[in-house]
């Protein structure tokens, strides 16, 4: 199993790896330390589907391939003392989600809140890195980005909306924050993808082919789902009997915000084709909004309402069979603990990956422990 050939890889070494990956195609050495970081966010998490996995194919062959530009040129369309739209011309999306977050961090810290829309971006990495950067500035962070079509609205079978997901995180007086990261869909297309890597195959429910029936096959998935014969089933899975309607729900929101707010593209338009089958830049939207708790009863006495309101629910009566209650951020704070001496876990397919990136770009200074 492709589990059993993970091997780990030491933080620092893999940072400097992609970073300087990341520069041979052209991104500016800040950039990539950030896309670099960003990344490795997602594995300190535990959340594979958005770490190193994703470096080869949504980053450096989108670069390779001419549509994503490793120079992020960022414009402001409109500003006011409280809200920006930036334009990212198909640049690096972590590099204007960063500037996006750094601008309304400011704006928040004097009036109280700031709300940021970007348009013509690309993917941004693991959504949480960005409230992430507001909890440490004694914020609360919210985000939430469309993407390529891969979810059909309820009774639908076609591939209209991204995973989209809508993303909280707010700071507590534990050692962790609250942090809600995940996607609209039942599923996300970065899970898929790694089934598939370890042979594994998709519950039932969460994704439906063009004939209406569900499918479970991983790699059967991924491969219709391009071709737009399968599509991912919103959050309560396919139809109404598990309230897939409120899913459905959720990522509409987040398609709108994400494209309405900035006037960019959305659905169909985001699926970095052309009529004839060729690629295009993707032209994604995402949209931030920080809060200074400050503003209303200060950061000390949100902290400790936000712990208590955690630390209660965690200590309710657990279900026969179940030691712990958990809360959003909990899990991937235990991850990290668990990781941080040990490294990245990487799987046979992502090494393989890693060493042909390195003998491409020439950097073979590099040298893995699974050389």
């Amino acid at each position: 199993m492709e589990a059993e050939n993970r091997m780990y890889v030491g933080w620092k070494l893999l940072a400097d790896f992609m970073t300087a990956a990341f520069e041979k195609l052209g991104v500016p050495h800040d950039d990539a330390m950030l896309c670099a970081d960003v990344l490795l966010e997602s594995d300190r998490r535990g959340i594979e589907s958005h770490g190193c996995n994703r470096f080869k194919p949504i980053y450096v062959d989108r670069i390779k391939a001419g549509i994503l530009n490793p120079v992020t040129k960022i414009d402001v369309i409109k500003e006011s003392p409280t809200t920006v739209v930036l334009d990212a011309n198909d640049g690096m999306g972590m590099v204007a989600s960063k500037v996006a977050m750094e601008m309304i961090m400011e704006k928040a810290k004097t009036y109280g809140m700031g709300m940021a829309a970007v348009t013509n971006s690309s993917h941004y990495g693991i959504a949480g890195y960005w409230p992430s950067l507001a909890i440490k500035e004694g914020m609360l962070g919210i985000t939430g980005t469309n993407a390529r079509p891969s979810i059909a609205p309820t009774f639908g079978v076609e591939n209209m909306m991204g995973t989209n997901p809508l993303t909280f995180g707010f700071p507590t007086d534990e050692a962790f924050p609250f942090m809600l990261d995940c996607a609209t869909s039942i599923t996300q297309n970065g899970k898929i993808e790694y089934y598939a890597r370890i042979g594994k195959d998709v519950p039932e429910g969460m994704v439906i082919g063009r004939d209406g029936n569900a499918m479970t096959s991983s790699k059967e998935i991924l491969r219709d789902i391009r071709s737009e014969k399968a599509a991912l089933a919103p959050l309560g899975g396919i139809g109404e009997e598990l309230a897939g309607y409120k899913g459905y729900g959720y990522v509409t929101v987040v398609e709108i915000l994400s494209a309405a707010l900035a006037n960019g593209l959305f659905l169909k338009d985001l699926s970095g084709k052309n009529e004839d089958g060729s690629i295009h830049p993707y032209h994604l939207g995402h949209f931030f909004i920080v809060i200074d708790p400050e503003k209303f009863v200060g950061l000390e006495a949100f902290k400790k309402t936000a712990g208590e309101i955690l630390r209660q629910l965690r200590a309710s009566e657990k279900a026969p069979g179940h030691e712990r209650i958990f809360t959003a951020g909990e899990k991937e704070y235990e991850a990290w603990l668990e990781r941080k001496d040990k490294g990245v876990p990487l799987t046979k397919a992502v090494q393989e990956e890693f060493a042909e990136i390195r003998n491409e770009l020439g950097l073979e200074a590099f040298r893995f422990p699974f050389d």
